[in-house]
């Protein structure tokens, strides 16, 4: 980082310059069959450096990696190659990130434990799961990161986060005397919790059985779809990316502020605060890749739009006296929903849910999901969902019980009111 620094520094050619430099420190195990196979440890460090020239009005930019075992006259190749490209670039005026220097963690419980003891926690907290008759888990992998983002510009910014976070890779299967079944699952955490662990490994050893029974259920059907955290992160990561900076500059944007999303006194409201961290997300950070600090902003109360978020560059763009920076998580107001009447189609795997802000459209294929009618719950699969995305925000309802998928914290289940499904 010196050494790269220093180069940098002596270039009277440029207006600036950043460099963010990224070390994982990793504890990997491997296993097939529960049988642990092999123990890997990694500790990489990669640097993306990003050179300013303003010219002819403009400000332009080109970024370049940069690895410790390149000479001076290498780093000054690139370097200079930098240059000349940011010279092709004609981006509107605007000012780096200033000042300040902190080194900061974002805490977990699994900072108390040693790497090789939790991973073998870990493990038998997944294989705590492994009872379906018939069913298995042919491959896990366990992945134990820490990770330390360095951002460093020539505007006196020198900050440092560090993270430790957990990903598990795990293969459950079912067979019978006809054909095996295999699904995915990629679980991540900051916060180690066991039984949380196995209940969720559980889950989908009871869906990769019912996955070889499901068939396509007599359609089409109007009816109420249930999701779960997956889709509705999708959901809310489509609205927040429609009140984000870029998109307002760029005019793509739909909604504005003062809008009202949910009309009519027929849905739990939206409330969606965009944060810098939250508890149990490994995306949370005090800081973005530009060096700015993050500050938490709501941008959606009670269904109106009510604020927006984003880079520092297009945040100046927009005039916004302090921007808000990449925001990278969100947390969404729990609703009042305790339990789901009448019949519903319960969404287990979707292929991904699609939005469309302009056409009004919501849908997706479900791959798996469970129709509750009376009494009876049959797997079901091999249909396709949809329906007029403001009929459905109008009409949504949010349970009052929570949950974390990755970047975000929120209902754990919502309901879409009439959907057709064929």
């Amino acid at each position: 980082m010196k050494k790269l620094l220093s180069l940098l520094q002596a270039q009277k050619d440029i207006s600036g310059y950043r460099v963010a430099k990224t070390r994982t420190v990793s504890h990997e195990l491997f296993f097939v069959h529960k049988k642990l196979e092999t123990v890997r440890a990694t500790d990489t460090v990669k640097y993306l450096a990003t050179v300013y020239v303003d010219h002819d009005g403009f400000r332009g930019d080109s970024s370049f990696a940069y690895h410790d075992s390149l000479t001076e006259d290498e780093c000054l190749a690139k370097i200079n190659a930098a240059k000349k490209r940011a010279l092709l670039v004609n981006n509107q005026m605007y000012d780096l990130p200033a000042g300040g220097e902190y080194e900061r963690k974002i805490g977990s419980n699994i900072d108390s434990y040693e790497p090789e003891k939790l991973g073998a926690m870990i493990a038998d907290a997944v294989y705590a799961a492994d009872t379906v008759e018939g069913g298995s888990i042919n491959a896990l992998e366990i992945f134990i990161y820490n990770d330390t983002l360095t951002v460093v510009n020539s505007r006196g910014v020198n900050k440092t986060q560090s993270i430790n976070r957990v990903m598990i890779e795990a293969i459950p299967t079912f067979t019978d005397e006809k054909q095996s079944v295999e699904l995915y699952e990629d679980y991540r955490f900051t916060e180690f919790d066991p039984e949380k662990i196995t209940a969720e490994i559980s889950e989908k050893m009871r869906e990769v059985k019912d996955r070889l029974t499901a068939a396509k259920p007599k359609v089409p059907l109007n009816i109420n779809v249930v999701l779960r955290p997956k889709e509705i992160s999708s959901i809310i990561k489509e609205l927040a990316n429609d009140l984000n900076y870029t998109s307002i500059y760029r005019h793509t944007n739909l909604y504005k502020t003062g809008d009202d999303l949910q009309p009519g006194p027929d849905a739990d409201k939206l409330t969606v605060t965009m944060k810098g961290r939250i508890k149990g997300s490994e995306n949370s950070a005090y800081f973005d890749d530009d060096g700015l600090d993050l500050t938490d902003t709501v941008i959606i109360k009670d269904g109106v739009v009510c604020g927006n978020f984003g880079s520092s560059t297009f945040g100046q763009y927009l005039g916004v006296d302090k921007p808000t920076g990449k925001l990278p998580c969100a947390k969404v107001k729990p609703g009042t929903l305790d339990s789901i009447d009448g019949d519903y189609l319960e969404c287990v795997s979707m292929s991904g849910i699609q939005l469309d802000l302009y056409n009004d459209y919501i849908g997706g294929e479900i791959r798996l999901a469970y129709y509750h009618c009376g009494n009876k719950i049959t797997a079901v699969t091999g249909i396709t969902m949809s329906g007029k995305l403001s009929q459905v925000l109008a009409k949504l309802r949010l349970s009052s019980k929570t949950d974390i998928f990755k970047a975000y914290e929120g209902p754990a289940y919502v309901v879409l009111k009439d959907m057709t499904v064929l």
